[in-house]
């Protein structure tokens, strides 16, 4: 429970002051507020916080500032009062507290724009025959905590892959990051566990693909003579990171066009299929004991210009549990870059 630093407020004072307890140390501003003061919108929170409101031990505050234990909030009355409705608004289809809770914590970016999430294993992104659950849905049952209007998926992962995600809170936001990915400006680098090492260590793999059903589901293939009308061109750049003997590798995989399985398809191509890639043999004859049979490719980082401000947005997620685990396994350092792997 969060205790006041002072006196509780009285019915006529205009802000109380609340203390940090030893729970939420570390907590980020906005996500202390969606905790305490769930009614409190991220844009309504942004105009607390510009407008001086909001403080944190009497000084000005940023959403994503980091609270330790004691600190004193400075919070309006204003935002206790009840919520008025807003004319229009349709009432927000909803999902479980797990579900927002979920989405919650897959939050490394936010702002009145942008929501950047980190995607875990196993969670599709959108629904699909006998998909039920999937992030699309969650976030539409969640309009209320972005503003009423519905967030939009700016691009797309594959289910077991995982790592960031781009959504658009606005209309606007949407139509300027799809450009930005039709027109390739936005720079993406995944990291994967693959097979064998790759040579040379570093190189380009250019070909095209075309779509091919399997007893797996859907899988794409290399073009062969006369598919051209129907294959999609595709180029990834690869360059070893690290490696175990002969056995394994972690390679860093920058794609330039963004098709279906696209890095998967093209690691298998040259001979090192991703590990625990169920689709291109990548589950079979695991490089360690040990090693989960998930797939080991993971959205590492995205630098994309920001939809409004033009400037830089440049987001690096952690990695995965059953990743970490295999890198401590064979004793690669994923600290080793800091926050990037440039």
């Amino acid at each position: 429970m969060t205790e006041p630093a002072k006196p509780a407020a009285s019915a006529g004072s205009k802000v109380e002051t609340l203390r940090v307890q030893s729970s939420e140390a570390d907590m980020r501003l906005d996500r202390w507020f969606r905790v305490h003061f769930p009614e409190v919108g991220y844009t309504y929170l942004q105009k607390l916080l510009r407008s001086g409101q909001v403080r944190v031990d009497s000084k000005r505050a940023q959403a994503n500032d980091r609270l330790t234990t004691g600190m004193e909030v400075r919070v309006p009355a204003i935002v206790r009062q009840p919520k008025k409705p807003v004319p229009g608004l349709k009432a927000p289809m909803g999902v479980s507290k797990g579900d927002r809770d979920a989405i919650e914590k897959m939050i490394i970016f936010e702002d009145d724009h942008v929501l950047v999430l980190n995607k875990p294993f196993g969670l599709a992104v959108q629904g699909g025959t006998g998909t039920k659950k999937h992030i699309d849905g969650m976030l539409e049952g969640m309009a209320d905590r972005f503003g009423g209007e519905r967030p939009r998926l700016v691009h797309r992962i594959d289910r077991d892959t995982t790592g960031i995600l781009l959504v658009a809170k606005t209309r606007e936001a949407a139509a300027r990051l799809g450009k930005t990915f039709q027109t390739r400006s936005a720079a993406k680098t995944y990291w994967a566990l693959v097979k064998g090492v790759p040579k040379p260590p570093q190189g380009k793999i250019e070909a095209a693909l075309v779509k091919a059903s399997g007893p797996d589901g859907d899988r794409v293939r290399k073009a062969r003579p006369g598919e051209q009308a129907e294959a999609m061109h595709a180029t990834t750049h690869y360059s070893v990171i690290d490696q175990v003997a002969r056995k394994a590798a972690w390679v860093s995989l920058k794609p330039v066009t963004g098709r279906q399985h696209q890095l998967r398809a093209h690691m298998h191509m040259i001979g090192h299929p991703i590990v625990g890639d169920n689709k291109y043999e990548g589950d079979i004859n695991m490089p360690a004991e040990n090693i989960d049979k998930k797939l080991h490719l993971h959205a590492r980082r995205l630098i994309i210009p920001h939809p409004k401000t033009g400037g830089k947005i440049d987001v690096t997620a952690p990695l995965p549990d059953h990743m970490r685990r295999s890198w401590e396994t064979l004793g690669f350092d994923a600290e080793m870059f800091g926050a990037t792997d440039e």
